[in-house]
């Protein structure tokens, strides 16, 4: 069956690809509507979000071939604040005073929409992971942003680059704080009859 990412992250696509799932890139261009307030409601409706607007844009492209798509959304929640991609530097700067030397809850919400003769029925969920980051000196926080890393980051900041030095502790699914909780996808793939290992 045919497997669509709709997302043009890297990480994303990387993390995919280490479970060995065979896939294509199209990505989602309709505008995010955040229609909830809790973190996990928020990530799970615009990964469908996503995963739809996809669907909508191959529907004649794809119409008569089985296809599963795969939308992911993820944000950084603090004392109730949701923190997605900082708007420029300023806004990563103040993401990372916000979160630096605190606790912190990471979102990631995957659907999956699995379309046969027509019909499209989604499946989403999420992953949720405690964060807790060293202080940061203002040298620090500089460097850090200079390195460009924070700017198209949920919370202004990528556990898998130079911010690793400033991360203390994870509770709960590393690969979900990099944007994708393979794992799990692995899982309900899987109890959706779509078989992802080699040979399948």
């Amino acid at each position: 069956m045919k497997v669509i990412l709709a997302s043009a992250s890297p990480r994303r696509k990387e993390l995919l690809r280490q479970i060995g799932l065979e896939f294509e890139i199209f990505t989602a261009g309709g505008e995010e509507k955040i229609r909830f307030t809790k973190p996990s409601d928020v990530v799970m409706d615009l990964s469908c979000q996503k995963a739809k607007d996809v669907s909508l844009n191959l529907k004649q492209e794809l119409a008569e071939e089985p296809h599963v798509i795969i939308g992911a959304d993820t944000v950084v929640s603090y004392e109730g604040h949701i923190l997605g991609k900082p708007k420029d530097r300023e806004d990563a700067c103040r993401m990372l005073s916000m979160l630096q030397g605190r606790r912190h809850m990471v979102y990631t919400g995957v659907t999956i929409l699995c379309c046969e003769d027509g019909v499209c029925t989604p499946h989403s969920f999420f992953e949720e992971t405690e964060v807790a980051m060293y202080p940061m000196d203002e040298a620090e926080l500089q460097w850090y942003i200079n390195t460009g890393e924070p700017l198209d980051k949920a919370g202004g900041y990528g556990i898998q680059g130079r911010c690793a030095v400033f991360i203390r502790e994870i509770r709960g699914d590393y690969n979900n704080v990099v944007g994708l909780p393979v794992s799990r996808v692995y899982q309900e793939l899987k109890k959706l009859g779509i078989a992802v290992y080699a040979g399948s």
